[in-house]
């Protein structure tokens, strides 16, 4: 864990949150409102200490087409991740298990809910770079799910929980955060998610094929194939915060895709436009 966010969090009666929360024993204080999945709010006691934390058991989600059964274990992927980078700006989730069975338990942010994203945003200009670093850590675990309350405000910082619907398969970005779109991506996130050396991306396999090479909107449909196949080109690889609509379009080409087909369709939102 970063030491700013340690210090923020940690306290005499609590000096390790995370192994806090792996050894206090949870009660359910009740179902928080307005979530689509089972979440529980639930106080965590051990040797005379207290903290409240957000219960997510894995037999309280709804199934998804797009997501295998086990969110809570993209809640504490995306956590490692935030970690790893040095942003800090999940809150301490661990695995374990509850009363209803195994889930994620994350450390419970007592934030001011009057403020969300867009009014961090307008109001709190010195929160910009955390604002921007949240980004890139969204870009990097390709959360489809980043509304404008998913990001709070406590403690003089910006922490962003709801994290269960990161590392998508296919690209598809979906966020409320575009401000930062187009613009550099700062030097010391760019050292922060550089590749280690010697290490490369292997390219799509190439068939064998000794005919002759196919028509270009044939060759054009293969290549948006194969990144459907193998995903994009690694996120932030142009050293440029992604703008809006580009989890909607294919990086080899430039020009939109069908979601539901499996080969790109050049041209298909201009022909739904004549059709309408």
């Amino acid at each position: 864990m970063p030491t700013d966010e340690l210090n923020v969090l940690a306290s005499e009666a609590i000096p390790d949150p995370v192994a806090f929360l792996v050894n206090a024993e949870p009660e359910i204080e009740g179902r928080m409102p307005w979530s689509s999945n089972a979440t529980f709010l639930v106080t965590m006691r051990h040797d005379g200490a207290e903290q409240r934390a957000i219960y997510k058991p894995v037999r309280g989600e709804r199934p998804l087409w797009d997501f295998e059964p086990g969110l809570h274990k993209r809640e504490r992927a995306t956590y490692l991740l935030s970690e790893h980078l040095g942003i800090g700006a999940v809150p301490p989730t661990v695995i374990r298990d509850g009363p209803l069975g195994e889930g994620s338990f994350q450390w419970f942010v007592d934030a001011d809910h009057s403020e969300h994203y867009f009014t961090i945003y307008e109001k709190f200009d010195h929160l910009h770079d955390a604002l921007r670093e949240i980004a890139v850590l969204d870009v990097l675990a390709n959360n489809t799910d980043r509304k404008s309350g998913h990001c709070l405000l406590a403690h003089d910082r910006v922490w962003a929980i709801d994290n269960g619907l990161c590392f998508s398969a296919p690209f598809k970005l979906r966020t409320v955060i575009w401000e930062f779109g187009g613009d550099p991506v700062p030097e010391h996130l760019l050292d922060r998610v550089a590749p280690r050396p010697g290490r490369r991306r292997r390219p799509p396999r190439r068939r064998r094929d000794h005919r002759a090479p196919p028509p270009r909107h044939e060759a054009r449909h293969r290549t948006c194939h194969a990144h459907r196949r193998h995903g994009p080109p690694l996120p932030l690889a142009t050293r440029v915060m992604p703008t809006r609509g580009a989890g909607r379009r294919c990086a080899c080409r430039g020009h939109r895709t069908r979601r539901t087909s499996r080969v790109a369709v050049p041209g298909a939102d201009r022909a739904r436009a004549r059709r309408g």
